[in-house]
């Protein structure tokens, strides 16, 4: 971690059953909430944490299951519903109305849900590499069914986190670096910072459980129309991810009811925010105060 992390504080929420571990810095009267994706923790937003906290208070959660956050026991307890309500369970907790919502990967399907679900909470969403669900389903080839194979996999019991944990989670390493658009993303520090947190006791079957609370939503369940987003959204992909495929991301702005804006990274995959971090926390910065 470098020097700025001595300006942040990491705390506890209790929302309901579950205490959420966060890390926050900033204190501007606007709160942001950084919502982090698999395999990863409040980390993966080191960078956006340090930009936007000179304008906003910005808190960054491990989501349950991850880190130091509650790490509920059952599959159940993962669907999303209960993601949702920890969100607003954690706006509440800051003793504020609205917060604007940033999330990337499972992150960005946490937040266009609670902006679906919940618009009364959410000032802003900004969604990376995710759509919202209902443009998931609509532009569902099989192209992404292949690229997705894995949330498949990880359906069967037990085998997922043994593969995942063997050789010091060798095979979760390599998916960060070899998935990146460039050689230079993760250094061994941060890797080791991964490592720690999924060696929690429970992290890696919680990681997975998100998973297989959720698969039909992805797949079997038949299209429903689905509430429209009705807060100003900006939506940002790097587009040379291998998990979703660029078709898989059309036409976001048609379910969109609000202001809306895009952002399409050429040369930045997956963990965008950590690959163009300084692009993203830009595009962030502008949209937030915008």
């Amino acid at each position: 971690m470098n020097d700025f992390s001595k300006k942040m504080s990491f705390d506890y929420a209790q929302i309901g059953d579950v205490r959420l571990h966060f890390a926050t810095a900033g204190t501007g009267e606007r709160l942001v909430i950084l919502l982090h994706g698999f395999p990863e923790f409040w980390y993966s937003w080191r960078h956006q944490i340090e930009v936007l906290s000179r304008d906003f208070t910005v808190v960054a959660p491990d989501l349950r299951g991850y880190n130091l956050s509650s790490k509920p026991s059952r599959i159940a307890d993962f669907e999303m519903e209960h993601l949702v309500d920890d969100v607003t369970g954690l706006i509440r907790h800051f003793g504020r109305e609205q917060a604007a919502l940033v999330g990337h990967d499972w992150g960005a399907a946490v937040a266009w849900a609670t902006a679906q679900k919940h618009p009364e909470y959410v000032s802003k969403l900004a969604a990376l590499q995710v759509p919202p669900m209902s443009v998931w389903r609509k532009n569902l080839t099989f192209k992404q069914i292949l690229t997705s194979w894995y949330m498949l996999f990880l359906q069967i019991p037990r085998l997922p986190e043994w593969l995942l944990s063997r050789n010091n989670f060798a095979l979760l390493k390599r998916a960060l670096v070899n998935s990146t658009a460039r050689g230079d993303v993760f250094t061994p520090e941060d890797l080791a910072e991964y490592e720690k947190s999924w060696n929690e006791a429970g992290a890696i079957n919680s990681a997975v459980n998100y998973y297989r609370a959720n698969f039909s939503k992805f797949f079997t369940q038949p299209h429903v129309a689905e509430q429209r987003i009705k807060v100003p959204t900006l939506f940002i992909f790097g587009e040379r991810d291998h998990a979703i495929v660029s078709e898989t991301v059309r036409g976001v702005e048609q379910f969109i009811d609000a202001q809306y804006s895009e952002l399409r990274i050429p040369n930045a995959a997956h963990w965008v925010q950590q690959e163009a971090a300084e692009e993203v926390s830009a595009a962030l910065l502008k949209f937030l105060n915008d």
